[in-house]
């Protein structure tokens, strides 16, 4: 190859790169959420529902960014809408510092909620992007092996936080009664103040992303279009959306299956702990570890399934027997029950990719871009259904909240059920 031939090969797939970079980077601070219910619950002595307002306000950032960021990507291009969202997803992780120094929940939760719309930016974007990226019959497939690289950070951010914010120290309330006021309180500030650095590095490192992403130079795929708003929504873009039924079946898809996925990693902690008495949250973090790598191989060897079995079927059998691992969680609690908990991260894997893949196939540029965005705006099932986990559990038990999660997997296995159904009466 000449020179000039390796430097146009390494300006086309440079971009590809970067952008799949992206699934790593919000990986990551998803699951860093898992590990800081468990902490803020033991640092600001909070109720599992008070614990739980830690995904609430991130996912609630999704929720009220994702349309924005959609229009802001249709007028300003693929690569502007990445610097914005790295940019917020940077500035929120730095807040991490003020918010530990003044010992503040309720600055975590805002500084949570500016990282939720930086992601909003980037899954907005990155998502149709990839599929954009080659042949449309091979859409699903290639976004489920780009979304394979989210849960390697999805690992990355449970070690940064079992190794770097879990410190292994869980006190009684009989040793917390004993101690002084001031120790009490020394306690409650170190375990707090044990977030700084690795938010402080993880913002410096995606600010720097953003500084290279922003002098790499992208494919016109990926550049503006000049319009001044999203005109395609006033032409009844958007009512046609509301009313094609697979769509809004993605949707609600969509909507219980974050909900189900955020709400077992949220709690797996909790119920390792509640079922297996004496077990420190650093030693129960092993067990959302194995999840995360259970969802790991689960997207690498559901890829490789869909060359053979329709992406559909495989969202449906999945689905269904998701269905089983959770109810046989909430009727064996104990290490059996963990066990089938991490399974059901095996069979998590292909479904958010699938689902978004299912819900924008067949469109127009505006249909797909409108429909990413409305689909983004579903995360916010992590917030709802997860502090309905911790009312659950503040009600009866974290066993019992497992029930949840059942429940919204079997709402996936009935949209597979209607593509299905759909695929045979077009055919």
């Amino acid at each position: 190859m000449t020179v000039a031939g390796a430097e146009h090969a390494a300006r086309s797939w440079l971009p590809l790169v970067l952008i799949v970079s992206l699934f790593f980077l919000w990986g990551g601070a998803n699951n860093l959420n898992d590990v800081l219910i468990a902490q803020f619950k033991k640092a600001f002595v909070l109720s599992d529902f008070g614990a739980g307002l830690v995904q609430s306000a991130f996912y609630l950032g999704y929720f009220l960014v994702a349309m924005p960021a959609g229009m802001y990507m249709r007028r300003f291009g693929y690569k502007s809408a990445v610097i914005c969202g790295l940019a917020l997803y940077g500035i929120g992780a730095l807040l991490f510092w003020p918010a530990a120094s003044l010992n503040t929940y309720g600055l975590f939760l805002a500084a949570l909620f500016v990282i939720a719309s930086g992601l909003a930016f980037l899954e907005t974007s990155a998502n149709p992007f990839i599929t954009l990226l080659g042949p449309p019959e091979t859409a699903t497939r290639r976004l489920n092996l780009a979304q394979a690289f989210n849960p390697l950070g999805s690992i990355a951010g449970i070690l940064i936080g079992q190794h770097f914010i879990l410190s292994g120290i869980e006190l009684t309330p009989q040793q917390l009664a004993a101690m002084s006021a001031a120790e009490r309180t020394a306690y409650y500030v170190n375990e707090t103040r044990a977030v700084q650095w690795p938010y402080l590095v993880i913002g410096l490192v995606v600010l720097a992303w953003a500084l290279l992403i922003f002098v790499t130079h992208f494919p016109k795929t990926a550049e503006p279009r000049h319009s001044t708003g999203m005109p395609g929504v006033g032409h009844g873009v958007l009512r046609k959306l509301l009313r094609d039924k697979l769509f809004v079946g993605a949707l609600f898809a969509q909507f219980f299956y974050v909900g189900a996925q955020v709400g077992v990693w949220s709690f797996t902690i909790r119920y390792v702990q509640a079922t297996t008495p004496g077990t420190t949250a650093k030693d129960a973090a092993n067990f959302l570890f194995a999840e995360l790598v259970c969802f790991m191989i689960g997207r690498f060897v559901g890829t490789a399934l869909m060359k053979y079995v329709a992406p559909v079927r495989l969202l449906f059998a999945f689905a269904t027997i998701n269905v089983a691992l959770t109810l046989y969680a909430v009727m064996h609690p104990g290490t059996s029950g963990a066990y089938a908990l991490a399974a059901c991260s095996f069979f998590m894997s292909v479904m958010y990719p699938t689902v978004f893949a299912l819900g924008v196939e067949g469109r127009d540029d505006d249909e797909r871009k409108i429909g990413s965005a409305m689909l983004v705006m579903t995360i916010i099932g992590g917030a709802v259904l997860t502090a309905l986990m911790g009312a659950v559990s503040d009600r009866s038990s974290m066993v019992d909240a497992m029930s949840v999660p059942a429940c919204c997997f079997l709402v996936v296995a009935l949209f597979a059920w209607q593509c299905r159904h759909a695929a045979r009466g077009a055919g």
